[in-house]
């Protein structure tokens, strides 16, 4: 499997935990400096627009955010995957934030943040589709198509959680957006699309019937923002991301980007 965290996910929010926690007990950082390193090659969390240039995404909201209410001023810059979990355990930076996937083998480098994303994907498939209704049903049945992007979540799990684990499977037809795989579901050229559960819901009911979700959730991980062993930012932000859940923001950002975001890509 692969060693770093899928690109482009389908990105499922669950609820991870009740939450009481509410602005006005947060911490004070006293506009302290933050420094926030992250990759901006993981649409929708961060990534650069292609139209303005600007970076963006569902993590540069929540990180402003949390900045906001906790009272820090944040500075954001850039590394690459292979180098950011070393390079925040260092100390060259204060929070690494990438859609990083929270495991007990990192834990001995950096310290994570509770989750404030979970990862899942649904089986979106046409309305009329009666040959297949899960994972399993799906892989027996010959010639049956996957639609998916190269390099994304949706793609690495079709291929080791629904087919044979060969990355070259010709069951598996590539497109460049994710709105592309979508329109060759509804046009018949492909039989499946995996997605998150509100990009999902919004598909359907947009559909008037032509399309459904079939199967339970596949490829489930919690995502986290990561910090050195250690820091004294790792509490404040978790008692912010608490009250982002809590008062609806993170269900508002969820929306934003992986529902109105896909539905307008």
């Amino acid at each position: 499997m692969l060693k770093r965290r899928f690109v482009i996910a389908a990105l499922a929010v669950a609820s991870l935990a009740p939450v009481t926690a509410s602005a006005q007990h947060l911490p004070d950082l006293k506009a302290r400096s933050v420094v926030v390193v992250t990759e901006n090659a993981y649409p929708p969390l961060q990534f650069v627009d292609p139209k303005t240039g600007k970076a963006i995404g569902w993590e540069y909201d929540a990180m402003n955010e949390i900045a906001k209410r906790l009272n820090f001023k944040v500075e954001y810059q850039n590394v690459s995957w292979d180098a950011m979990i070393q390079a925040v355990s260092d100390g060259q930076y204060d929070i690494g934030m990438t859609g990083i996937t929270i495991k007990d083998e990192r834990k001995a480098q950096v310290d994570f943040s509770d989750p404030y994303l979970r990862s899942e994907q649904f089986m979106l498939v046409r309305g009329d589709e009666t040959r297949f209704a899960d994972e399993k049903a799906f892989a027996a049945v010959d010639g049956a198509l996957i639609g998916a992007q190269p390099g994304t979540s949706p793609f690495y799990t079709a291929v080791y959680s629904i087919l044979d684990g060969n990355e070259q499977n010709p069951r598996i037809k590539l497109f460049e957006t994710f709105g592309a795989t979508v329109q060759a579901l509804k046009g018949g050229d492909v039989d499946l699309v995996l997605t998150d559960s509100v990009a999902a819901k919004g598909y359907v009911d947009a559909s008037n019937g032509g399309l459904k979700v079939i199967g339970g959730p596949l490829g489930a991980e919690d995502f986290g923002f990561i910090f050195k062993k250690g820091s004294d930012l790792a509490a404040p932000v978790n008692a912010a991301i608490a009250a982002l859940k809590a008062d609806g923001t993170l269900d508002a950002l969820n929306k934003k980007w992986f529902l109105d975001y896909k539905m307008g890509h």
